[in-house]
C-alpha cells in the first residue's frame, strides 16, 4: 500500500518528487525485461511514493513509452508527472526486426531512429509519443541529446517546444543530455523550465556553473546518472567497472575507493551518498534512477531515506568534492 507521494520540489508549472523513475530499462536496456517485472517495478515505485516518470522514443525503439504508458494509464493522472523527449523520430525499417537494435537495447523492431530537430519533427515526435503512451498528454518535453545538432535544436526545435508550451500541450520544456556546457548555454540564453543533466553532477563531477546558474534563473535541474554508469552504484567498484558507458580508468577507480573510504568512516555507503549529494543543491528538483527489478527500487528508496551525517559532507569536501554552501530546502506541495 502506498504511503503517499515523496516530498516534491517545484519548478515553474510542475512539481517533481525528489526521486524519479527513469524509463531506459523499460526499453530492454542491455537485457530483456519481462512484462511482469516491468509492472512490478512501477508498482513498487508507486507504492514507495515516486510520482515522476521519464521516458523517450530512443529507449527500446518506442518500447519504453508503450510499456510505461500502459503501466501508468490506470493511475490518477493528476498525481503523476511524465516526461518524454524529442529529437529522434522512429521511421520504418523493414530489416530492423531481423538485425535488431544497435544502441544497447535488446529489441528487434521494424523501425530505426532518425535525428530530427526541425519544428515539424518535434511536433510529429510528440504526437507519436502520445500514441505509444496511450495518454492524452505529457507534462515535460525535453530536447534529447541535442549537442550534435545544436544549431538546429536552438533555431527550430526549441521554438517549437516553446510554442507547444504556450498552447498548453506540455507544461514544461527543457533539454536532457550529458554535456553540461550545452545545458549551461541553454539556461543562460533561452526560456526553459528545467534541464536533465546526466552524469555531470555527481560525487565524481560537479558542474556547479550549470547548477548555480539554474538556481539564479529559476530553472530546475533533474539529475540523472547519479551513479556515473554504475561506478557509484555499489559500496566498492565491482569487476570491470564502467564510467560514461566505457571501462573506467584505473585512476578513477582509485578515486572512487578514496570516496568510499570517507563514506564508510561515517557508516554510510557510497551509493547512499551518491543519491543524497545532488539533492543538497537547491537547484535540483529530482534525482532520476533506473531500475530493472523491484529490489532495485527498494535499494534506491532506502538510499534516499538514509540519514547522512553533516560530518560526512565536511570530510567529502576536504577530499575534494565541491559542495554547495547550503542544503536545499524541501518544497513539499499539498
Amino acid at each position: 500500500m502506498s504511503a503517499g507521494p515523496l516530498p516534491t520540489r517545484s519548478t515553474g508549472a510542475v512539481a517533481l518528487t525528489e526521486l524519479g523513475l527513469g524509463g531506459a530499462q523499460f526499453g530492454n536496456l542491455y537485457r530483456e525485461m519481462p512484462e511482469a517485472e516491468a509492472a512490478a517495478v512501477v508498482d513498487r515505485a508507486w507504492a514507495a511514493g515516486v510520482r515522476y516518470f521519464d521516458t523517450a522514443p530512443h529507449y527500446g525503439l518506442g518500447l519504453s513509452e508503450r510499456r510505461l504508458g500502459a503501466l501508468l494509464r490506470d493511475r490518477p493522472r493528476d498525481e503523476l508527472v511524465l516526461s518524454t523527449k524529442v529529437g529522434r523520430l522512429l521511421v520504418p525499417d523493414p530489416d530492423g526486426a531481423a538485425h535488431g537494435d544497435d544502441a544497447g537495447f535488446s529489441v528487434a523492431e521494424p523501425v530505426r531512429r532518425e535525428w530530427d530537430f526541425s519544428r515539424d519533427g518535434v511536433r510529429r515526435s510528440l504526437e507519436e509519443s502520445l500514441d505509444r503512451l496511450g495518454l492524452d498528454r505529457v507534462d515535460i518535453a525535453y530536447l534529447h541529446d541535442a549537442e550534435g545538432h545544436w544549431d538546429q535544436a536552438l533555431a527550430e526545435a526549441l521554438p517549437a517546444l516553446v510554442e507547444l508550451r504556450d498552447q498548453g500541450v506540455v507544461r514544461a520544456i527543457g533539454a536532457g543530455m550529458n554535456v553540461a556546457e550545452n545545458l549551461t548555454e541553454l539556461v543562460r540564453e533561452h526560456d526553459v523550465d528545467l534541464v536533465m543533466c546526466a552524469g555531470r553532477f555527481t560525487l565524481l563531477e560537479q558542474a556547479h556553473e550549470l547548477l548555480d546558474l539554474a538556481l539564479e534563473r529559476g530553472v530546475g535541474v533533474v539529475v540523472a546518472g547519479a551513479y556515473n554508469s554504475g561506478l557509484l552504484a555499489t559500496p566498492r567498484p565491482g569487476p570491470d567497472p564502467r564510467y560514461n558507458y566505457e571501462p573506467a580508468p584505473a585512476a578513477l577507480i582509485a578515486r572512487v575507493n578514496e570516496l568510499a573510504d570517507v563514506c564508510e568512516a561515517h557508516g554510510v555507503t557510497l551509493p547512499d551518498a551518491a543519491i543524497a549529494f545532488p539533492l543538497r543543491h537547491p537547484a535540483v528538483v529530482s534525482v532520476v534512477v533506473g531500475a530493472s527489478a523491484p529490489a532495485e527500487v527498494d535499494d534506491a528508496i532506502d538510499r534516499y531515506h538514509c540519514p547522512i551525517p553533516d560530518a560526512l559532507w565536511d570530510d567529502l569536501a576536504a577530499a575534494g568534492v565541491h559542495l554547495h554552501a547550503h542544503d536545499a530546502p524541501i518544497q513539499e506541495l499539498p
